[in-house]
């Protein structure tokens, strides 16, 4: 028989076994009237895999599930290929960067986009934990990468595959451009492969995400809406269900989203977005050309500059403690992203650290929502500042370009936010 693939739509998990077979010269075919939610549900897909969990790989000797478990048997299918390299050692790192990419990468990316789309709990804490460990691991892939056009030898292996399709949602979903700037190699990389032609017939053209999605309340579980329905069927009259279902349709209605007091205000000759290319673009004589250009853009009617203190720098006296801290700031702030850029610097060659920031902000003030909804804002000492005072005005110009030392002291980290 034939190997048949069980697996829904855009699944970026089939789609390591569908890569992999296309590299290695097996064919694979696809479940007819696959539909998720129902076919792996029924008693014949329990039998394959008793958790309903997809994909399943049918083949002559038994179903195979498990994702990388797929990938792997179809990349060894056939011995002609260089999907696990061409000696031991290769082999060995082969399986050590699908295991990396498994537990380092993909867990990560889960865990933060998840919980925003509704399909788990949201915890911020937590995010703050899936994000900061999933910077380190990128980190980590990003110094790899630095020397390596692929994770293993000189041309796309099984690690490739499963390493692009983990980091597919990521790009796709969540990690914007202005996360993933920290990790250039990583992007490089990622676009690269990612345009292969056996990887790109299945990942197809796609764009990276514009911003963090918000978080969506947790989904119900289908049952809840079922369990419902003897209730209605036993009133004793026929027009009893009416109403709630007048009303389920009231909720599932989309109602018109709010528009943002900083919408509202009246048009400045900044625009943001400028302001931040430029910044982004200048990698030489950042004086004359980002920090020039910042006040020949700023208005001060429609933007606010402001100096924030972290109220407890005795606190800091582990330094990636602290660095987390604050890049756990910055990923709460992404709400803000629209009408606001800031800079933080952790300041210091020994602990206590100190963390100080500059915020540009739209409007007169620090917007009321920012104020509201995160937490972080109130850890902080905020002053407006004056840039008819010559000194603040250089202090405002030092933050921008991450000066050294600043106020007499070593930088540790600058983070930026835009």
């Amino acid at each position: 028989m034939a190997l048949v693939l069980h697996v829904g739509q855009e699944n970026k998990n089939g789609f390591k076994g569908l890569i992999a077979a296309e590299y290695a010269g097996v064919e694979v075919k696809l479940a007819e009237n696959f539909e998720m939610g129902v076919t792996n549900k029924s008693p014949e897909f329990l039998k394959m895999n008793p958790l309903g969990k997809v994909p399943v790989l049918e083949t002559p000797d038994g179903p195979v599930f498990e994702s990388n478990a797929i990938a792997r048997y179809v990349a060894r299918l056939k011995a002609d290929n260089q999907l696990y390299g061409s000696s031991l050692i290769d082999y060995a790192h082969v399986e050590q960067w699908t295991d990396f990419s498994a537990m380092e990468i993909d867990a990560n990316i889960s865990r933060w986009v998840y919980p925003r789309l509704g399909y788990m709990q949201y915890i911020p804490p937590a995010e703050e934990g899936a994000v900061a460990a999933l910077k380190r691991a990128l980190d980590a892939l990003n110094i790899h990468l630095a020397s390596n056009t692929y994770l293993v030898g000189h041309s796309v292996t099984l690690a490739d595959i499963v390493m692009i399709c983990n980091l597919y949602y990521g790009f796709k979903l969540i990690m914007t451009k202005s996360f993933t700037s920290e990790f250039p190699h990583v992007e490089r990389y990622f676009w690269t492969v990612a345009n292969q032609p056996k990887i790109k017939k299945f990942l197809g053209d796609f764009k990276q995400a514009e911003s963090v999605p918000a978080v969506q309340s947790a989904k119900k579980p289908a049952q809840a809406k079922e369990s419902a329905k003897p209730k209605a069927k036993a009133e004793p009259k026929k027009e009893a269900p009416k109403p709630k279902a007048e009303a389920a349709e009231e909720e599932e209605a989309p109602k018109p989203k709010p528009k943002n007091p900083l919408d509202l205000l009246p048009p400045s000759k900044m625009i943001l977005d400028d302001w931040k290319r430029l910044y982004s673009n200048t990698k030489s004589n950042f004086r004359e050309v980002a920090i020039k250009g910042f006040w020949d853009m700023y208005d001060p009617e429609g933007y606010s500059l402001w100096f924030c203190d972290y109220k407890y720098n005795d606190e800091n006296t582990v330094s990636f403690v602290t660095l987390n801290k604050v890049s756990g700031f910055l990923q709460r702030m992404d709400l803000a992203r629209k009408y606001a850029f800031g800079k933080m610097l952790i300041i210091g060659n020994e602990p206590p650290y100190k963390v100080k920031g500059l915020w540009l902000f739209r409007g007169p003030e620090i917007p009321k929502f920012v104020m509201d909804e995160c937490y972080d804002m109130e850890l902080y000492d905020w002053k407006k500042a004056d840039i008819s005072d010559e000194e603040q005005k250089e202090r405002v110009n030092q933050m921008i370009e991450d000066h050294e030392p600043f106020e007499g002291e070593a930088l540790l980290d600058a983070k930026c936010f835009k």
